[in-house]
């Protein structure tokens, strides 16, 4: 029986133990670790405003601005002294923050809390990281070298990349993130949507686009959260998640910087696209720390489809 539970042992791939076999530089495997930690923190703060519910009480807006601006401080507080982060960019946050000495390596940006509102309803929820080496701000190119988001349901999963593929770990009972699914690859056409926003605020472009999905027979799945949706589409191996542009705000509603470049650099590890309609999410230039912009990520399929419409 002992060499059994041995064997078994040996057998767990472990976050810390695949990326060094990966061959993730070490800075970067110690600050990828720290947040997947940090996960766990924000999963109990979760837990504890889920035992508001079992106790009759609802979740006010104050209770969720709460649990936004605690995951933010848990975050900001763990990474300050790691020795890796020199800037904070959070959504929770007005500006970009200079934490620790200013010499180190790493720029993360954060949501720390995505989906707060759902906690009511018992809906997954999530934190997205991005992690950069240069400058976030006044930048055409890329400047992302990981990416990860951790999703909080009904299991706590985290999907990360270090610029070789797209992984998923599963938090044990342990409480270890144990290798779950590894280079995960999107169909190159799926069979699920997800459209934010409302109907009536589409443009006309967007409208015919969801039109020929829905002519073309796809199932329509959306949650109201961005995690969630995302990590179906992953999940599933294949569909496309839209926020796009509304008649009343050209830029949508989701922010560029701590939404989109994360979820954009991960999908594109898994053989997916995500672009504003007209250009590459991770080719755009980063002006403002809370820019937002439409999207359209999934399948390398239905985003083509997506820029013929709108072009």
């Amino acid at each position: 029986m002992g060499e059994g539970i041995n064997d078994y042992t040996k057998n767990i791939m472990d976050l810390r133990r695949h990326m060094w076999m990966a061959g993730v530089e070490e800075e970067l495997r110690r600050l990828i670790w720290q947040i997947a930690v940090v996960g766990k923190y924000i999963s109990a703060k979760i837990h504890e405003a889920n035992r508001k519910l079992a106790g009759f009480k609802n979740i006010s807006g104050d209770d969720q601005l709460s649990l936004d601006r605690a995951a933010d401080e848990i975050l900001k507080s763990q990474l300050q002294y790691s020795g890796f982060v020199r800037e904070y960019a959070s959504e929770e946050q007005e500006e970009i923050a200079k934490i620790g000495s200013g010499k180190e390596k790493y720029v993360v940006t954060a949501d720390p809390l995505d989906g707060s509102s759902l906690v009511e309803t018992n809906l997954a929820i999530g934190t997205i990281i991005g992690i950069h080496k240069e400058s976030i701000l006044d930048t055409g190119k890329n400047t992302m070298v990981a990416a990860l988001y951790i999703t909080y349901g009904p299991l706590i999963t985290m999907i990360y990349s270090a610029g070789k593929g797209a992984h998923e770990f599963v938090l044990n009972r342990e409480g270890e993130y144990v290798l779950s699914q590894e280079k995960i690859k999107l169909k190159e056409k799926g069979s699920i949507f997800s459209p934010g926003g409302l109907r009536r605020d589409w443009i006309p472009a967007h409208l015919k686009f969801v039109e020929q999905l829905e002519k073309d027979g796809y199932k329509l799945r959306y949650s109201g959260g961005f995690v969630p949706d995302i990590n179906q589409i992953l999940i599933k191996k294949g569909g496309l998640f839209t926020y796009p542009a509304l008649q009343k705000s050209p830029q949508g509603k989701l922010r560029l910087l701590f939404e989109l470049q994360p979820m954009a650099f991960i999908m594109e590890q898994a053989g997916g696209l995500a672009t504003d309609g007209k250009e590459d999410i991770l080719s755009l230039k980063v002006e403002n720390v809370h820019q937002c912009s439409p999207i359209y990520i999934g399948s390398s399929a239905e985003v083509r489809m997506a820029k013929q419409f709108l072009s």
